[in-house]
């Protein structure tokens, strides 16, 4: 199938935002998307759902393209981010280990579950024609469900694209600007006053991406605004959501924020965000050291200097706080200055065992009505709040 005809069908129905994880099977597509859209290399499939995501609450309708093999790391996201905030994205996954067809030894379960894996997470899908008048039938029937905020995949099997060759890649070189690290005594404050800090700062262009946990919950308890996302499963993935967004609403100011074992858990993450480098983004990390909401199991991020990382990452600014002032400080600076900004606060762990409030919210419905925010015309917080409901 020409790889060029078929690139097409994708734009006349809107998708021109790509990510993925390379594939032998897919490298004709992907090398297309390089070639001729935005395309975002993800650290891992999982991230490249989650990028993907964020571009759809941005208003994008994105590709992810990954092989099988890689499909376990985007169970996560599949089934815990896209599955109940009904964010629709178009997935390409090869099928490596196809029946009949020699290959390597790692991928020959992988080729007999694939579309199981696919019917268990209800993700609906189908192999892609060779053909390209079918495969645009195809690709048409695909888009309704898209359309009607549900996932798709097309399983690819070998040799369905025509040869597509990659054009010479412009690629830059990301690197750290402001790096300033610990110089005094940490004050350690609680993590709802860190939040409240944060959220007083919050104007009519800001969106807070909150990671999961008591993160997001506390978040919501000190205010629910249309602005909030609050991410209730997919954890490590919030600083990808955040990515997506931001390169898909450069005029907002993606404001994520993050906790120890979340960035730990998928800390490839960060070299992408530091690649992308969108001026929109804060990633702000509020480390207690601690799984707080699985009963303060310790994690290892006292072992980790997460500034030294984010710098390393290519992250424009890497900065460590150490106090709500300065925490206040940072934020109104980055909001005139812009730039890719990771700020580190050390915090207390919880000491109550009240329970903490949940977003009354379905998550389809909190993601619908952070959709219609990035719509508004007049996104006034703070007393002038744009009407959530229509």
């Amino acid at each position: 199938m020409d790889m060029g005809a078929f690139g097409r069908e994708l734009q006349k129905l809107g998708f021109t935002f790509y990510t993925g994880v390379p594939c032998s099977i897919l490298k004709d597509l992907i090398n297309y998307a390089i070639n001729e859209y935005d395309y975002v290399a993800a650290a891992n499939e999982g991230d490249a759902v989650a990028i993907a995501s964020g571009a759809v609450l941005g208003g994008r309708k994105p590709v992810v393209l990954m092989q099988n093999s890689g499909l376990t790391n985007a169970v996560s996201p599949l089934v815990s981010l896209n599955y109940p905030f009904r964010i629709p994205v178009l997935g390409f996954v090869s099928l490596r280990g196809e029946e009949g067809v020699p290959d390597e030894p790692q991928h020959e379960l992988m080729g007999r579950i694939t579309t199981q894996l696919l019917d268990l997470m209800q993700v609906k899908w189908m192999y892609l024609s060779y053909d390209l008048d079918e495969a645009t039938r195809q690709l048409s029937q695909a888009n309704q469900f898209i359309e009607n905020n549900r996932p798709f995949f097309f399983v690819v099997k070998k040799g369905t694209f025509g040869i597509e060759t990659l054009k010479k890649q412009q690629l830059s070189l990301r690197l750290n600007k402001i790096k300033i690290m610990k110089s005094k005594a940490d004050q350690l404050p609680l993590r709802n006053e860190a939040l409240k800090v944060i959220n007083a700062l919050k104007d009519s262009k800001t969106v807070q991406l909150a990671t999961t946990g008591k993160t997001g919950r506390e978040l919501y308890e000190i205010e629910d605004a249309c602005n909030h996302f609050y991410m209730v499963g997919s954890m490590g993935c919030i600083s990808s959501l955040g990515l997506g967004l931001a390169l898909s609403q450069k005029d907002t100011e993606t404001i994520v924020i993050d906790g120890d074992g979340s960035v730990l858990m998928r800390m490839g993450s960060l070299a992408t965000n530091g690649y992308y480098g969108p001026q929109n983004m804060l990633h702000i990390l509020l480390d207690n050291q601690a799984h707080d909401s699985t009963g303060g199991q310790s994690t290892v991020s006292h072992n980790v200097n997460f500034v030294e990382i984010a710098a390393a990452c290519g992250y424009m600014k890497s900065i460590y706080i150490h106090s709500l002032g300065e925490l206040a400080a940072c934020i109104k600076e980055w909001k005139k200055t812009r730039g890719l900004t990771f700020l580190y606060l050390r915090i207390s762990r919880s000491p109550e065992k009240r329970q903490l409030a949940r977003p009354l919210l379905k998550p389809y419905e909190m993601k619908e009505r952070l959709q219609r925010f990035l719509r508004s015309g007049s996104r006034g917080i703070k007393g002038d709040e744009p009407d959530c409901e229509t």
